[in-house]
């Protein structure tokens, strides 16, 4: 691809962003305007900004280039990541708006009356956004060195500075209108190239950059454990994530919140079938990437080489231009729930507490991305929802759902899983993919059981800590605030 086609549409993609930005800022006055941009926000809008900060790196590049490697086994990815959804229509999104919370620590102390659950529970969401920043950084990184030849640093720094002046400026207002733009970027800069390489593969047949492999790797199949594994963590490691779930705030109520989650499900379910579709593409016509180590890299490289010329520069523009609006999008949105939760805990909740927790939020994971690596973005993502999965989700539906949930029984719950499921993950990275047992290497099947069962434990063991307002609170939580009226 020619680096300065590359560098146009880094620049085109960061220009249309601070500028959709700042109208946002010339709305956005009061602190709810900066937090939740004050419940304001219709489900068509909300779900177009929930897709475009759910569909991060691994959505994006990161799902292809596992069917690159790995065939139908990867398959279990955009299928967990759209049935989440439906799990957060049924379980948690409307009792969540309903309970008035600004941030996941709110609503656990709210829920429990402990400042010491609200405590682990803001650090348990900074170090779950924190830990999906980086591979939204790594993809960044790889997308500004394949298309550019610019330095890989170039591009986190780039996401983070781009980042750091939207969030800083307008907050919740002003990334709402960017995540919504950014959500049909990406399936624009997805659906056209596609369209393009099907007319190629139509027209000529096989292209001269087919090979004859299949199977680019011959890794062998995954076992049941790691499907089941990969596909508990998906499931209900969306329950948890802190970035989607305070986007359930800014609805007006608890019935714009269900309409948001089920248009967010068709979403979702069409903008899947595209990197889908690239990656059996590419394991066909194109398996020379995996063997380069450029699975990940798949869907930026395979217009230019199906395709070439000028039509091929156009198109790899297209999609560089749709990745860079993935790490944006998502980066931006983990940033705003970061920084919620820290300037709500530590500086006071004011607008300039929040613009310094959202600088801090994004600094940090930056440290982290330049002295890391990662050469499985869909895979670094599915580790980030089995901690998610194991330590928040667990707190949420019992708290949603159960009246014997006590204090002692969330902290104990919180650090069994993180402790657990973050134990697996420092043994994968000490060890490598090749000698992680799979138990290791996919731990959310019994790590979030665990998290389940110590919560529900504790908290019989301390049934007395149960708050006396917990009638109050769940007739709060499932009662729809606007009651149907029924013709007579």
């Amino acid at each position: 691809m020619n680096p300065v086609v590359g560098v146009a549409a880094f620049a085109a993609v960061t220009l249309a962003t601070a500028v959709i930005g700042f109208y946002g800022l010339r709305i956005s006055r009061t602190t709810g305007d900066f937090y939740v941009a004050s419940r304001t926000v219709r489900p068509w809008w909300n779900a177009s900004a929930i897709g475009g900060e759910y569909l991060s790196a691994a959505s994006f590049l990161g799902v292809a280039g596992l069917i690159l490697l790995s065939g139908t086994d990867a398959l279990w990815y955009p299928v967990g990541y759209t049935a989440g959804y439906l799990m957060l229509l049924l379980f948690v999104a409307a009792p969540l708006r309903r309970s008035g919370a600004y941030t996941i620590p709110d609503f656990t102390e709210a829920r429990l009356e402990s400042r010491a659950v609200r405590r682990v529970t803001s650090l348990v969401v900074v170090m779950v956004g924190w830990l999906y920043i980086v591979p939204q950084l790594h993809g960044a990184a790889l997308a500004i060195r394949i298309t550019t030849g610019l330095p890989a640093w170039v591009g986190q720094v780039a996401v983070i500075a781009v980042v750091c002046v939207t969030v800083m400026a307008g907050g919740m207002r002003s990334i709402t209108f960017v995540q919504a733009f950014q959500y049909w970027l990406k399936l624009t800069a997805l659906a056209v190239p596609l369209l393009f390489l099907l007319l190629v593969l139509a027209g000529t047949g096989t292209p001269a950059v087919a090979e004859a492999p299949v199977n680019p790797t011959r890794l062998p199949p995954a076992g049941p454990y790691q499907n089941i594994s990969l596909l508990v963590a998906l499931l209900f490691g969306t329950l948890g994530l802190p970035h989607v779930l305070v986007r359930f705030y800014t609805n007006p109520d608890g019935q714009s919140a269900r309409r948001t989650t089920l248009i967010v499900l068709g979403l979702l379910s069409v903008f899947y079938l595209f990197p889908t579709a690239y990656g059996l593409i590419g394991r066909v016509f194109a398996p020379g990437a995996a063997g380069a180590g450029q699975a990940d890299a798949l869907v930026l490289l395979l217009p230019g080489r199906m395709i070439g010329g000028l039509a091929g520069d156009l198109l790899s523009a297209l999609v560089v231009a749709g990745a860079f609006a993935a790490f944006l999008s998502t980066t931006s949105g983990l940033v705003v729930s970061l920084a919620g939760v820290i300037s709500q805990d530590i500086l006071g909740g004011s607008v300039r507490g929040f613009r310094l927790a959202a600088l801090f939020s994004a600094v940090v994971p930056l440290g982290i991305a330049a002295t890391t690596d990662s050469t499985a973005l869909a895979g670094s993502v599915g580790l980030v929802f089995a901690f998610t999965a194991s330590t928040i989700c667990p707190v949420l539906l019992l708290g949603i759902w159960w009246r014997g949930l006590t204090d002692a029984g969330a902290i104990a719950g919180m650090l069994t899983g993180a402790l657990a499921c973050g134990g697996s993950m420092l043994a994968g990275a000490v060890l490598g993919a090749a000698g992680t047992p799979s138990w290791l290497a996919q731990p959310a099947a019994w790590t979030v059981p665990a998290a389940f069962a110590v919560m529900v434990l504790v908290s019989r063991a301390t049934r007395d800590r149960v708050p006396r307002s917990i009638t109050r609170l769940m007739t709060r939580l499932h009662t729809p605030e606007r009651p149907l009226v029924t013709e007579r």
